[in-house]
């Protein structure tokens, strides 16, 4: 089953790597606030479609009322607000730059897992780690960084799904992977809308041009593939590997953007052979969940009041 799950979330890394990419055309083309609920909501209604004509539906329905707030969590820390933040500072920002800041999560990922989820980490996973950010660190050496408002847009965001991920290795526990995906798009969409509607801007979906509807098809084509890939995936998987996991996808959209300017440089054959040496020594040696955890207790401090208020 974990080999599964690590299949799926190097997908997801694909996916990944190709979507910041992409992203960046399409959300130039667009109201950041308009491209990012249409193709959420795009997204929302692929999931329903996969739920109702899969043998996920009967489990929809035999949700309790803590898993339905589970999932509104979702949506509201996962599916909408860092999705507003990313695609504003990605307009302002360089791809490039977008997918090194989202890139860090993981560090954030294995703080907050080992203290809620009570994953260990041992002294192997912090050399992949450290493998991993000199391999990111040598391919945007070139890049000419700079930090920008766009830049702590998109940091912010990280935060957020950040905390979305650690929530969502816990719901993972006794929820499909497709209906929790499903629950962070469809309530996503739905805060995004009451975002739109508050700010004013909700009548402007209605006037989106076809290559503005073509861009919007790819990349949800693309969103979709990442979701259903990461929370199947991470069901079975540690957060703190899988989040590391993802660092894969850095380099393809750095090498994507290179080749679309038509430089190559060296250097990133380097941070190639640097993120592939970190991954392996993670994946080889991975994080241990502490015996004797009591999720019970653990359950009651994710769904306490005060969580539930900070979600």
């Amino acid at each position: 089953m974990q080999n599964k799950g690590l299949l799926l979330v190097f997908s997801t890394a694909i996916i990944s790597g190709v979507s910041v990419f992409i992203n960046k055309f399409g959300v130039g083309m667009n109201n950041p606030d308009i491209f990012t609920f249409a193709k959420n909501t795009a997204v929302a209604v692929l999931f329903t479609a996969v739920i109702f004509f899969l043998k996920d539906r009967k489990a929809l329905f035999q949700l309790n009322k803590n898993q339905w707030l589970q999932l509104l969590a979702l949506g509201l820390i996962g599916g909408s607000i860092p999705f507003l933040l990313f695609f504003k500072g990605l307009a302002l920002t360089s791809a490039a730059q977008g997918a090194f800041i989202h890139k860090t999560m993981f560090i954030f990922v294995v703080i907050l897992a080992a203290f809620i989820l009570k994953e260990k980490i041992n002294k192997n996973f912090i050399i992949g780690g450290l493998l991993l950010l000199l391999g990111n660190l040598i391919l945007l050496k070139g890049l000419h960084f700079s930090f920008g408002l766009g830049d702590a847009l998109v940091l912010v965001a990280v935060l957020f799904w950040a905390m979305e991920n650690v929530l969502a290795k816990y719901v993972l526990r006794e929820m499909p992977g497709n209906i929790a995906a499903w629950g962070r798009m469809f309530f996503g969409s739905i805060f995004i809308l009451a975002y739109l509607s508050f700010t004013g801007q909700a009548s402007q979906v209605l006037n989106l041009n076809s290559a503005q509807i073509g861009w919007i098809a790819i990349t949800s084509a693309l969103l979709f593939g990442y979701t259903i890939t990461w929370y199947n995936g991470l069901k079975t998987v540690s957060v703190s590997i899988a989040t590391t996991i993802l660092l894969f996808g850095l380099p393809i959209t750095t090498a994507l953007s290179a080749i679309y300017a038509g430089k190559i440089t060296p250097q990133d054959a380097w941070s190639m052979i640097l993120l592939l040496l970190g991954v392996f020594i993670i994946v080889s040696f991975p994080p241990r969940i502490k015996r004797g955890v009591n999720w019970k207790r653990e359950s009651r401090i994710l769904d306490s009041p005060a969580t539930a208020g900070r979600k």
